[in-house]
């Protein structure tokens, strides 16, 4: 269980670096490359009246465009793929990921004595 627990926590890490367009502070808005204040004050004030469910929604924004739009597409594929990774970690019985583990100590401790000798 801790052990699962523990892939977890590395999956949730990789999310913690994407951003939710949705309730994102505007701190977290100006970390996304083309961001600035401006545009982090536009952003809030659309979603107080319109849902962004995708990057492609920032296009009824006055002033925002291919560019940073696709900026805010790569971060969002970054929280895609985590989830995805994730949700695989989560359906492994933990007799698969203890076998896994299994398998990455034998091999760690194979090239250990490999470098010694």
């Amino acid at each position: 269980m801790k052990k699962i627990l523990a892939i977890l926590a590395l999956g949730s890490s990789l999310l913690f670096g994407a951003i939710n367009l949705q309730t994102a502070s505007k701190e977290e808005l100006m970390s996304i490359k083309g961001i600035g204040e401006k545009k982090a004050d536009q952003i809030i004030e659309y979603r107080k009246t319109n849902k962004i469910s995708k990057p492609e929604d920032l296009k009824n924004i006055k002033g925002f465009g291919d560019n940073v739009v696709g900026n805010v597409q790569n971060d969002v594929n970054v929280k895609d793929i985590a989830s995805k990774k994730i949700d695989e970690i989560k359906e492994k019985p933990s007799k698969q990921l203890t076998k896994e583990k299994d398998n990455l100590e034998d091999k760690a401790f194979k090239k250990i004595n490999k470098a010694l000798n």
